[in-house]
């Protein structure tokens, strides 16, 4: 008995795997492929029109093949970090010893007043407008003229808006303690860590085994609790260096570190981990730290510094042509939104602005634009500091993080 072998050829193209990646043929030579495996079936006479029985099936059969070839794709593009979401980016941060961050609330910069040396507690806690309770992150002492700055976080966890202004009331009353304003808007929180975020922080975190780098002690800031925010650099010469936008000084062989948000006790611990021992430091919040590791009472002291960056607003000014009685009443309120969500880094492609950063207009315009694809005609978005002067994009101190509220978002027609 003889045995025989066929080998079964399709006029379909099929995936291939090469060094640039997953390759996957078009949906019309996979149809294109279809039809011709049809025609030959039938004998080679067959009608290729797509509203013939044959021509639905082929279209269908092409339709699905493309979806899983589209499936494919996807997945092996979640094999690189550049793309990858949800649980595979987990993964690929669980190789690097990290976890999403959860849930975290607003932190906002409020102006806290009352009788100089009131010592405010960790936890103090202030209330907004909307009736949302905010805690201080850190004891302070409020100064010789009657006032300090003080971090709080709302604890309701999520992107809730504390416009400038909004956190006016003293919840938990403390001695001498009178009155809170916060004089710019607050710094969104998160219901989770969104992709891009979470990439940002997985790049710095591949230098947190180093020591006595700029890029690890920043990637050390960025994993502290509640750390929004980090900026790191080192003077190396021997005289002072004006950095930033704001055109803050950094001493002769120091370190410069900015951060936002977190308790001083854990960013003093981070940052006494991580600095490279012996360089000045800079800035305006001081913290001593005790060595206890392999030591015995009293234990050595170090005394810390760094800034604790300023929330500065960014706003907005959208300039629409002519067109207002085509569009939705809502359409300010949805295009301040998606600015909201872009600024902040929620729409899952940019990472949030950050200390020190150029903002550009042009990462917003595809956010503004998706609002109403059809009607939506966009001129111009500019960007300003001041609320005067306008320009495509603006670019923060060292010492200032970014921050921005439905009311710093103006929607205007040509």
């Amino acid at each position: 008995m003889t045995e025989k072998s066929s080998a079964h050829t399709t006029a379909v193209p099929a995936v291939t795997f090469s060094k640039t990646g997953l390759l996957v043929p078009d949906e019309v030579d996979i149809l294109n492929g279809r039809l011709s495996y049809f025609s030959t079936a039938l004998g080679g006479a067959m009608s290729t029109s797509l509203t013939t029985p044959q021509g639905q099936l082929a279209s269908s059969e092409a339709a699905i093949i493309t979806a899983r070839n589209d499936q494919l794709l996807a997945l092996v593009n979640q094999i690189n970090p550049d793309f990858a979401s949800g649980r595979f980016q987990d993964a690929i941060g669980r190789l690097y010893f990290i976890d999403r961050l959860g849930a975290t609330g607003t932190t906002v910069t409020a102006i806290c007043t009352g009788l100089a040396g009131t010592q405010l507690p960790v936890g103090s806690v202030a209330q907004d407008e909307a009736g949302y309770q905010y805690r201080s992150l850190a004891a302070t002492t409020i100064g010789p003229t009657g006032s300090v700055a003080v971090v709080f976080q709302n604890q309701t966890p999520g992107p809730l808006p504390c416009p400038a202004q909004t956190l006016n009331r003293v919840y938990q009353a403390v001695p001498d303690w009178s009155g809170v304003s916060n004089p710019t808007a607050g710094v969104p929180g998160n219901l989770e860590e969104s992709r891009a975020d979470f990439e940002h922080r997985r790049r710095h975190s591949v230098a947190l085994n180093a020591r006595n780098l700029d890029v690890s002690l920043q990637a050390a800031l960025l994993a502290v609790p509640g750390v929004t925010d980090a900026y790191v650099w080192s003077n190396r010469k021997s005289e002072a260096v004006t950095m930033g936008a704001t055109g803050f000084s950094v001493a002769p062989h120091s370190v410069y570190i900015g951060v936002y948000g977190g308790a001083q006790a854990d960013i003093a611990q981070a940052i006494f981990n991580n600095k490279a021992p012996g360089c000045e430091m800079n800035g305006d919040t001081d913290y001593t730290v005790q060595h206890t590791e392999d030591y015995s009472p009293p234990y050595p002291e170090y005394a810390l510094q760094w800034q604790t960056a300023k929330p500065t607003t960014v706003s907005f000014r959208v300039t629409l042509q002519n067109q207002r009685t085509e569009l939705p009443a809502d359409t300010d309120n949805r295009i301040q939104q998606a600015i909201i969500t872009t600024f902040t880094g929620q729409d899952d492609i940019n990472a949030a602005a950050t200390i020190g950063a150029l903002i550009p207009a042009g990462r917003f315009y595809a956010g503004v634009a998706a609002v109403d694809p059809v009607r939506l005609n966009i001129a111009v978005i500019e960007l300003s500091l001041d609320g005067q002067h306008w320009s495509s994009g603006v670019t923060l101190g060292i010492d200032q993080v970014p921050v921005t509220s439905e009311t710093a978002i103006q929607v205007v027609t040509a």
